[in-house]
């Protein structure tokens, strides 16, 4: 029954039309975000800002579920209603991000690894009881000349592997996390290279430990070149290389992917999820798991100002509206004007 439940979950969060909105930013993170448009990071005001995207009319919609952070989790809006009730009460599963960040791997300049799984299990069982019902864990892995080392693919991989063990144990759907950097000069055809290198690492490694993978879900990099690569790719190319990549290393058992944003523009991470699902029907849903992508506009429109709370939630409302169409491979760019 409890993997009936994860697979369930899992099926809920890839819903056609849906994606998931990633609001899991760290503390540092968080007040990065603030402070460029000029605010202090306090909790009162982090609280606030997460309530205003959480209580946008009408986000379950186009919204599946929510990632949240450690802080968040335990949060209550202002009227006193837990800011995890908040999200139930709009038709959106709660979950968790549940890795506690990079450090360097001893031994090998320039990579890293993910740590967070000391106390990992009884975390898990404090956030089910908090009422999420899926977890995350990231994986950074850099390109750069002989990067990443195959001691950086098998270290990051086996703590995918035993994070996404511990969430099943705890009755929570794991999203598997693997992302491939864009900074760096490398062209598209060496990052399907690395990102074909990584997954196969992270799918031995989920088989080794005995990963349920219709209760989980892969949140990939699409396969892009370096954000100083002096040769662009097209959206259709970016499509092309990915669906390739996907195919080679993804078992038909997953039931989606969730794309992760990473470093690309809300309008360009939009128009390449369409161009995604432009394609013949694959084993899996192709769906979106974006922070930056979606809240960007959002920030800028709130300010920290209570009086733009309508302006900052049609921003959001926009944007998973438009990522929605992107789904059904029906976005076109006149949209963002409409």
């Amino acid at each position: 029954m409890e993997t009936d439940s994860m697979v369930a979950t899992a099926l809920a969060l890839v819903a056609p039309g849906k994606g998931i909105l990633a609001a899991d930013e760290s503390t540092p993170t968080m007040a990065k975000r603030l402070a460029a448009i000029g605010l202090e990071s306090t909790e009162p005001r982090r609280r606030a800002y997460r309530e205003m995207l959480f209580r946008t009319p009408g986000l379950g919609g186009f919204i599946s579920g929510v990632i949240l952070y450690d802080e968040t989790i335990r949060q209550c809006a202002a009227d006193g209603t837990p800011l995890v009730q908040v999200l139930r009460d709009q038709g959106i599963l709660p979950g968790i991000k549940v890795d506690a960040g990079t450090k360097a791997l001893a031994g090998f300049p320039e990579e890293v690894v993910t740590e967070g799984l000391d106390g990992l299990r009884g975390r898990l069982e404090e956030y089910a009881a908090l009422g999420a019902r899926f977890a995350k864990w990231r994986a950074v892995i850099r390109v750069k000349g002989g990067l990443p080392s195959a001691t950086c693919l098998e270290a990051n991989a086996h703590a995918l592997a035993r994070y996404a063990a511990l969430a099943q144990e705890a009755g929570l759907t794991p999203i598997v996390e693997p992302e491939v950097l864009m900074d760096g000069d490398h062209t598209l055809d060496r990052c399907a290279q690395v990102t074909v290198a990584v997954l196969r690492a992270v799918y031995d490694q989920l088989a080794r430990h005995r990963i349920h993978l219709e209760a989980s879900l892969l949140k990939p990099n699409m396969v892009l070149p370096g954000q100083d690569c002096p040769v662009a790719a097209s959206d259709e190319e970016i499509a092309e290389q990915t669906i390739k990549v996907m195919r080679q290393v993804v078992p038909a058992a997953v039931p989606g992917l969730v794309f992760l944003s990473g470093g690309q523009s809300d309008q360009q991470a939009t128009a390449r999820l369409d161009a995604l699902n432009r394609k013949p029907a694959q084993p899996w849903q192709l769906s979106f798991s974006f922070g930056r992508a979606l809240q960007a506009p959002v920030l800028r429109a709130w300010a920290g100002d209570e009086a733009n709370t309508g302006a900052a939630q049609d921003a959001l409302r926009k944007r998973a509206d438009l990522n929605a169409a992107a789904r059904r491979g029906s976005y076109v760019p006149d949209m963002e004007d409409a």
